[in-house]
């Protein structure tokens, strides 16, 4: 039985209707691994079948929410000797852990302490809505990883924060977006005092919570399908993106240069 990273608490708020999910790797940036995105994925499904449960708050731990995929995880540097076949279905658990999490009828919210960083970003903007403590931040490295933008999250951050935010945030990857930088653009619909973040979004939950639960799944649903009519066809070819550009010159050297701690030297190849 491998370690579990994920703890689910149900039974939570108003009639029970609140769900808690906290995932914690036990460390100062709670990086996803391959197997701690399978156990996301599976407790997001885990409710696919709960008529209980109106509202999961989804958090981290008191220094991070995640700080995205673990560049240093054993099975990724297995993954990089694999063909592209292989490497396109290896990469399938990132995105199958942010639609699972999209994709559920509850009301979502994310509890966001120290900072949401590529693949806990992506994580993030998969939930409704998100609670972030006024000294954490977000950040989108990937494209000075030499990569792009993955997991569906280019999608959900347009319909959060307007194509030119969007950009700036995706294209300028090394710069911090703070908390009140985040509120302004959209990305975030609450602010809460350091430490206090998962105390804002339980409170948020138990409001959500006492309204009849059917009228809210369908209300969520109702707007999800409409302003994500066409997330399927925007980001079809992100995984081909994402498993083409991890295969060149310029994210080799832009993992190197992260793993050196030095600024990289791109070509464009």
């Amino acid at each position: 039985m491998g370690t579990s990273f994920v703890t689910i608490t149900r039974g939570l708020g108003p009639e029970g209707r609140v769900a808690l999910v906290k995932f914690d790797r036990g460390n100062a940036v709670n990086p996803l691994s391959p197997e701690a995105m399978r156990q996301l994925r599976n407790a997001a499904r885990s409710f696919e079948d709960d008529l209980e449960t109106s509202v999961v708050v989804l958090t981290g731990n008191a220094k991070a929410f995640s700080a995205g995929f673990d560049l240093k995880d054993g099975e990724r540097k297995q993954k990089s000797a694999l063909g592209l076949g292989e490497q396109r279905k290896s990469q399938r658990v990132g995105p199958s852990m942010c639609k699972a999490w999209a994709d559920m009828e509850q009301v979502t919210i994310a509890a966001i302490e120290g900072f949401a960083i590529g693949g806990g970003a992506a994580l993030a903007v998969s939930l409704d809505f998100r609670v972030l403590a006024k000294g954490a931040h977000f950040r989108i490295p990937e494209l000075a990883l030499g990569m792009n933008m993955s997991w569906g999250s280019i999608p959900r951050m347009l319909q959060l924060m307007g194509p030119a935010r969007t950009k700036q945030a995706v294209i300028l990857a090394n710069e911090r977006i703070e908390a009140e930088q985040a509120l302004a653009w959209g990305l975030v619909e609450h602010l809460a005092d350091d430490g206090k973040a998962l105390d804002v979004a339980m409170d948020l939950a138990s409001r959500v919570a006492a309204m009849p639960p059917l009228p809210v799944k369908m209300t969520k649903v109702t707007v999800n399908r409409l302003a994500g009519a066409l997330d399927d066809l925007a980001s079809h070819m992100d995984l081909d993106q994402y498993t083409l550009t991890t295969m060149t010159d310029d994210s080799k050297e832009g993992v190197a240069a992260f793993m050196e701690k030095r600024t990289p030297r791109f070509r464009g190849r």
